[in-house]
């Protein structure tokens, strides 16, 4: 359970796999209709049919349903926005954490109502919950006419046509992807094209369309993990930790700058270890500038930080390449050294916040965001009490608290000394409690700032106020600035707009353009 942004909501606890009675709405969130195709091929005609692409989790997810919209329209395919319009709507799960398993599983269920009422024929399950359990996935939803796993992306089109045609394939079968690739880094990287490796473009002509026209974009950098967190599945299901080709990260970037993206938002299971397969640890230093030098990019952002892997030069790299974001994604996860040992990880109080500390000596403005669980196996109230004083000190702009629960398959699924659910709940308020508190009094301590906004969207409620991010603000759950101008005039979506922090509620600052 590698606690990830943007990925469940900041509460979790057990909820187990079953089905779930109250499904999101989520079917209608597929983004806009596409806005570009990266792709050497040529579409068929006629069209072999539509399809909507409902996807949920992380960014990672997302560039993987936008990669599987670009193989689907350059076979032919019409991809819609609404899955009640669609022959086939095809449903990107997440298999992150329980609750993401509910919503997941919710989410299929309403996509099945819609065969009763609507023109849809086929409901297809594809994404990490489908990859990790395949047909015990099947089993439990025997209304979905297939669960597949990675390895059918690329061949979606067929598949596809077939289950439109009667035809019902079989069950994806899991199996830890781990193994699929030599234990060598190195070794690995001259393997990798023979795996399916959702984002890589599987050793073909990478083929991507966007499925927003919004201003800023994932761009993924790598796939799968090499770390062994006791409390982690994900390596298990996305497999060994692959880097992208520089020459291929490059190329999407460049394209994603002629669609109209200004940020990138950098994403991988674990983006300090980029390039250590390709034989240069060092790698990411040395394309930050580049990728900030593609034409139309104003704004790179790196997520997911190791913290125990990173270095002065990336940090460095950071600080002083023009473009990159002062904005520093941190997986603490905790921070008594008790609880970090039974996790597998390194670090402790004194090191993370020598970390931030090298950050903001640098950066003194900078973004710092991380994650926690609480209620891990064995841990006691001294070591809530730790956690309070590292966040108290570390004074994070942003954290996600959540409620430890067993995940399948791990290690940390066998450990003794588990705490009663009620303990959990009990310290994920807590922590909560302590942590709105603290990211309020962040956000506050910010007023009088100027800030360089990215506008994103207009609010409904009010229309004379945009919603942008600000340079050390990270998409979807860092919070937002509130832009109000002078003359009531509404920057545009995708405008850069410079102002002066005023006011703050919560995590949200609100910003005067003056």
């Amino acid at each position: 359970m590698p606690v990830d942004h943007g990925v469940v909501p900041e509460q979790v606890v057990n909820a187990g796999i079953g089905l779930g009675s109250h499904a999101r709405t989520l079917l209608r969130r597929c983004r806009s209709a596409p806005a570009g195709n990266y792709s050497g091929v040529m579409p068929s005609t006629p069209s072999r049919g539509s399809v909507a692409l409902v996807t949920l989790g992380c960014t990672r997810n997302e560039v993987d349903s936008e990669e599987l919209a670009g193989r689907l329209s350059a076979e032919g395919w019409t991809l819609v926005e609404d899955a009640a319009d669609a022959d086939v709507a095809l449903v990107n799960t997440c298999g992150f954490v329980e609750q993401a398993k509910k919503d997941s599983i919710d989410t299929l269920l309403e996509a099945a109502d819609l065969k009763e009422s609507r023109r849809t024929k086929a409901v297809v399950a594809v994404g990490c919950l489908a990859e990790r359990y395949g047909q015990t996935l099947a089993d439990e939803l025997p209304d979905a006419d297939a669960v597949l796993g990675f390895d059918s992306y690329r061949d979606m089109s067929s598949h596809l046509t077939a289950i439109l045609a009667g035809e019902r394939p079989a069950s994806h079968v899991p199996s830890d992807r781990r193994r699929l690739l030599p234990l060598s880094p190195v070794d690995r990287s001259a393997a990798a094209d023979a795996v399916a490796l959702p984002g890589h473009g599987d050793g073909e002509a990478f083929v991507r369309s966007r499925l927003g026209g919004g201003p800023w974009a994932p761009l993924k950098i790598a796939s799968g993990c090499d770390r062994r967190c006791s409390f982690c599945a994900i390596p298990m299901f996305r497999g060994s930790f692959v880097s992208r080709r520089p020459t291929d990260v490059l190329a999407e970037a460049r394209w994603l700058g002629e669609q109209g993206v200004s940020e990138l938002f950098l994403v991988s299971e674990n983006s300090t270890s980029y390039g250590k397969d390709l034989g240069d640890l060092g790698l990411l230093e040395k394309l930050l500038p580049e990728l900030t030098a593609v034409p139309g990019v104003e704004r790179v952002r790196v997520s997911y930080l190791q913290p125990a892997e990173v270095r002065p030069g990336l940090l460095a790299a950071m600080a002083e390449t023009p473009g990159v974001m002062p904005w520093y994604d941190l997986s603490f996860q905790h921070c008594s050294e008790t609880v970090l040992r039974r996790m597998r990880r390194f670090g402790g109080t004194e090191p993370f916040l020598d970390l931030i500390g090298r950050v903001r000596d640098r950066q003194p403005l900078a973004g710092v965001r991380s994650n926690v669980i609480v209620g891990f196996p064995g841990e006691t109230e001294a070591d809530v009490d730790e956690l309070e004083r590292f966040l108290t000190q570390a004074r994070m702009d942003v954290v996600g608290v959540f409620g430890y629960s067993d995940e399948d398959g791990t290690e940390a699924e066998s450990l003794g000394d588990k705490l009663p659910e009620h303990v959990v709940l009990e310290r994920v308020e807590r922590i909560t409690g302590l942590v709105e508190e603290l990211t309020a009094q962040r956000a506050s301590e910010r007023v009088g700032e100027r800030v360089i906004v990215l506008v994103e969207d207009h609010d409904e409620d009010d229309e004379g106020v945009a919603i942008g991010r600000a340079e050390h603000q990270g998409p979807d759950v860092d919070g937002v600035c509130l832009v109000r101008t002078a003359d009531g005039a509404v920057p545009a979506v995708g405008e850069f707009v410079e102002g002066e922090v005023v006011d703050s509620v919560g995590v949200d600052l609100v910003v005067d353009v003056r």
